[in-house]
């Protein structure tokens, strides 16, 4: 027997809110039943888990110890605008100059994700 990832639940201060960013950042809708001041929401990815936001009282205080990967569409670079464009921040730059590695953002309430090379830009680089 094995279990299956139903959501990736993620605290946060306004679920709605935080809710909406991430929606924005993978084109995928929000559930239809959301509403401002839910203290619960979700963005409906086609594949895998749903993003669950809950709200909690305390704040975000350390580095997350879990966190989302995204490889986007577009190149690295063009995609780290869009995202800063959205409302997250940059964090750190761990791209090397030959092209590798990644951008690590935090979304509106802190919480880091990284930003990796697309597909196409990793075809570009493989021997």
């Amino acid at each position: 027997m094995v279990s299956v990832v139903q959501n990736v639940a993620i605290d946060c201060a306004n679920a709605y809110e935080l809710a909406r960013f991430w929606s924005e950042v993978t084109g995928c809708p929000m559930h239809p039943e959301d509403r401002p001041g839910d203290d619960e929401t979700q963005v409906l990815l086609p594949q895998g888990p749903l993003l669950h936001f809950n709200q909690v009282p305390e704040p975000k205080t350390v580095k997350n110890r879990f966190h989302l990967c995204l490889r986007p569409e577009t190149s690295r670079d063009e995609e780290v605008g869009r995202l800063l464009g959205l409302g997250a921040t940059f964090v750190a730059d761990r791209r090397n100059t030959d092209g590798a590695g990644w951008a690590v953002l935090a979304d509106p309430e802190g919480n880091e994700f990284c930003v990796l090379r697309s597909e196409a830009e990793r075809a570009a680089t493989t021997p």
